[in-house]
């Protein structure tokens, strides 16, 4: 299985670059993983909040294929423990699936037609962050997932 991280825009603080960095590095000795930045649109102050929504949907959508299991990440989504998100991700593994993509939108998230597309939604927690910072701390979930499902002493019960 290989895993793609589909993000609306670029990781612009050095310190969460580095931090995703870090994991996405350590990411590597367990699954084939693609880090995509589609980039942020131009002269957004002209357009509506659902304007914006609209083009950047059109341009995750055009990254996507029939294939692709789309996993989005929303605060209407599932909230799961980082156990349960482990035993998903090898659910997802041990089934068909060959390619996962994880959606990261953009500051005001996704438009209908996004939400049409994805197979699942998963909040990571019921606080709103960033979506700058919520890279950092999904890949950071991602890599403690696959140390669950392992058996490695990263995550402690």
């Amino acid at each position: 299985m290989k895993i793609t991280l589909l993000l609306v825009g670029k990781t612009e603080d050095a310190y969460l670059r580095e931090g995703i960095s870090k994991y996405l590095n350590r990411l590597r000795h367990y699954v084939r993983l693609d880090f995509v930045e589609i980039t942020e649109l131009k002269n957004t102050k002209s357009l509506t909040q659902a304007q914006q929504k609209a083009k950047e949907a059109e341009l995750i959508l055009k990254r996507l294929l029939p294939s692709d299991q789309v996993i989005l990440l929303d605060e209407k989504g599932v909230q799961l423990t980082s156990a349960q998100f482990a035993e998903f991700i090898d659910k997802k593994q041990l089934g068909s699936v060959s390619n996962l993509v994880f959606v990261v939108g953009g500051p005001y998230g996704f438009d209908e037609s996004v939400y049409q597309r994805a197979n699942d939604k998963l909040s990571l927690s019921k606080m709103t962050f960033s979506h700058q910072m919520a890279r950092l701390f999904f890949v950071e979930q991602l890599y403690r997932g696959y140390t669950i499902i392992k058996g490695e002493p990263y995550h402690h019960a």
